[in-house]
């Protein structure tokens, strides 16, 4: 007899809560094996493809492409030992009804995976499962259950055609008791409602077997901010108005398209609020003739592999973080610290289908300007196939900011928290410019450093921007470093 296995989102780690479901590579029915990716997610920091540790057949999937689930709630149950359903019979039928899958599953699968996933180890025991009892004489929905304990396994459910979200309220419910599950199965549906202050017990379900949609929340929260006819002024007027006037749903006042910030638009948007809410920055700017650096780059590429632009920035910007090491640094504001950094994590902004991304180097300190070359067009192409794993997204100290790629000559960067300092670089575009004392036309260049003030001071702060502007327009200053 088949065993029913629960396979639910895991730790993917850095510290992240929550996941997008950009696309489902498995449907119910369909036979898996052991550690096959089941799932495309967005995290806030990269595209995952998710493996399940069982093999067998896919009896439910839990979430819709576009949802975001928390960790620890479903993605899939599987049949361990059952073979596909033959054509024609209803997708899970193979496994029994999911409503009706109870029994509690002995404590080690027949095939065990070798992707160790957090909360996933290898032959790991697998969850006990309870029957989902009645409420009231009224069938609970496992999908409630899922969403009050995201932790808890629950009963599989068989996919079906997708609810629309009603309109008119649903006859009221039985008050729902105060220690039972809660029939909501969209975790955004909870965070509207938390948001709000709505008690989600004291609201009726419109959806199947009373699940709350998030048409009942909206409704519930345009009701709690209508004024009650006791509390209107005693004008008559006013009195007439405010009680002819429909209660607008929530969200109406405001027009226009609606896009969500969530995933790496959302963590994007957190990460630069958090820099400009706790960093004092400045910024401080120079223009530099960058014709022998260009002429530099040149003998470089032909007696040897292509180097980037990008590539000799980089091994500048590493130049003088070891002459000015105050600005490789971070704040701990808890302590009152200045923590300064012995290894440069150099980051670049990469911009990507799926916003800017900040790939970082590891020890860039220690590379010269070949290996920078690489190592850069490796996360490169990876940032842009969205294959950039968490860890090759965090724990820069310092970051390069390239955006003459836009045909920009400035900007005013600002800062990737919690580093102390971003260089930024504009485009190189021909210019006059006074050449060994007589007018010229030169590739110029603007380069803009911001930094933290806390760090160290403008002498400091001037000190590194002169100092790269220097190894620009000499490049045979970085000998000294070589």
């Amino acid at each position: 007899m088949a065993e029913v296995r629960e396979f639910a989102l895991p730790d993917l780690g850095e510290g992240l809560t929550e996941a997008e479901i950009v696309r489902w590579l498995v449907s119910v029915g369909d036979a898996v094996a052991v550690d096959q990716p089941v799932v495309e997610v967005e995290t806030a920091k990269a595209m995952v493809e998710v493996p399940c540790p069982y093999g067998g057949v896919v009896t439910a999937r839990f979430g819709e492409e576009g949802a975001e689930i928390p960790v620890g709630a479903p993605l899939v149950t599987v049949a361990v030992g059952a073979s596909a359903a033959p054509a024609g019979e209803p997708a899970g039928a193979s496994a029994g009804a999911p409503a009706e899958v109870s029994a509690e599953v002995s404590a080690e699968t027949s095939e065990k995976s070798g992707n160790v996933l957090v909360g996933y180890g290898t032959g790991a025991p697998a969850a006990r499962r309870r029957r989902v009892r009645p409420a009231n004489g009224v069938p609970v929905p496992a999908s409630a259950v899922v969403s009050a304990a995201p932790s808890a396994p629950a009963a599989p459910v068989a996919p079906a055609a997708p609810v629309p979200e009603a309109s008119a309220p649903a006859a009221p419910v039985e008050t729902r008791p105060a220690d039972g599950p809660v029939p909501v199965i969209s975790p955004l549906v909870r965070r509207l409602a938390r948001e709000h202050g709505i008690d989600l017990r004291q609201v009726a379900g419109s959806g199947p077997r009373g699940l709350i949609l998030r048409a009942d929340v909206e409704r519930a929260v345009a009701e709690a901010h209508a004024v009650p006819a006791s509390a209107a002024p005693a004008d008559g007027a006013a009195v007439s108005a405010s009680a002819s006037a429909p209660v607008p749903a929530a969200g109406a006042a405001a027009r226009g398209e609606r896009i969500p910030l969530r995933g790496l638009r959302g963590t994007v948007a957190d990460k630069l609020s958090t820099s400009r809410r706790e960093i004092p920055d400045a910024t401080c700017w120079v223009d530099a003739d960058a014709t022998e650096l260009l002429a530099a780059r040149r003998a470089m590429n032909a007696a040897g592999p292509k180097i980037s632009l990008l590539a000799l920035l980089a091994r500048i910007c590493t130049a003088a973080l070891a002459r000015f090491p105050e600005l490789n640094a971070a704040v701990d504001t808890a302590a009152r610290e200045i923590v300064r950094l012995s290894e440069v994590h150099l980051g670049f902004a990469a911009q990507t289908d799926r916003g800017l991304v900040v790939p970082v180097v590891r020890d860039a300190h220690t590379r010269g300007a070949a290996e920078l070359s690489e190592e850069i067009a490796r996360l490169t192409e990876s940032a842009r196939a969205g294959r950039l794993t968490p860890a090759e997204l965090t724990g820069g100290t310092f970051t390069l900011n390239n955006y003459g790629v836009f045909g920009v000559d400035g900007s005013t960067p600002i800062i990737n928290h919690p580093e102390a300092a971003m260089l930024g670089v504009g485009r190189i575009t021909p210019k006059p410019w006074v050449h060994e004392g007589e007018l010229a036309v030169r590739q110029v260049v603007q380069l803009s450093f911001t930094f933290d003030h806390r760090v160290c001071d403008g002498g400091t702060a001037g000190g590194f921007l002169r100092y790269v502007a220097d190894c620009v327009e000499h490049p045979a200053v970085l000998l000294r470093t070589l």
